[in-house]
């Protein structure tokens, strides 16, 4: 268990998400935690860099929630697909996810997950940033109408979950592979083992 090496100093560990990804990524690596998931809206912001917007957003979302606890450890995280200038999150219906997986088709593209780690009794916190390249084969409309008529991905930033059956779509990935998913957790566990002191 990561208990007995990572020290979260007596205190809970609250998961501002609702991802089932976030949480089965989490718990792949012994973490216990309990879920609150924020009520933060991400507005959009096209202007924004990608690395830093993601980071914006996951501290939003775990200052969010930090007012529900005295004394917790609050972790937030948002996850975006960028192609070129064009910013993927969640599509908002059918004709939105196509367009987008149209977009990602026979070309690279860019997944950035962004995780914020704050300290509810004092406010301190840190966030950072994870990126990894992408590249789709080439799909045809049939299959990308397939997909989104049966996997339903309207919960996922660029319209697809690597994890499922959209793991078809890959011809290479370049980074961290539970980045694509949801959540860096490799960087993650060791910027906490290294970091998490410094915020009490």
């Amino acid at each position: 268990m990561t208990e007995s090496i990572l020290n979260w100093y007596g205190k809970p560990v609250i998961l501002a998400s609702k991802s089932p990804r976030r949480e089965e990524i989490l718990k792949l690596a012994g973490f216990q935690f309990q879920i609150h998931a924020s009520n933060y809206h991400e507005p959009g912001n096209e202007h924004e860099r990608p690395d830093k917007l993601v980071q914006t957003h996951a501290y939003h979302k775990s200052n969010d929630i930090a007012g529900y606890y005295d004394d917790a450890w609050i972790i937030g995280a948002d996850t975006i697909v960028v192609k070129g200038q064009n910013i993927l999150e969640k599509p908002k219906n059918r004709n939105d996810a196509i367009s987008m997986l149209s977009l990602l088709s026979g070309a690279t593209h860019q997944v950035f997950t962004g995780y914020c780690v704050m300290n509810s009794q004092n406010g301190s916190h840190f966030t950072d940033v994870e990126r990894t390249d992408v590249t789709f084969r080439e799909l045809s409309s049939d299959i990308i109408e397939h997909y989104v008529d049966n996997y339903h991905p309207f919960d996922k930033a660029g319209s697809y979950g690597i994890q499922d059956y959209s793991a078809i779509f890959v011809r290479k990935i370049n980074g961290c592979f539970y980045n694509v998913v949801g959540f860096p957790i490799a960087k993650f566990f060791q910027q906490i083992h290294l970091q998490l002191k410094s915020l009490l």
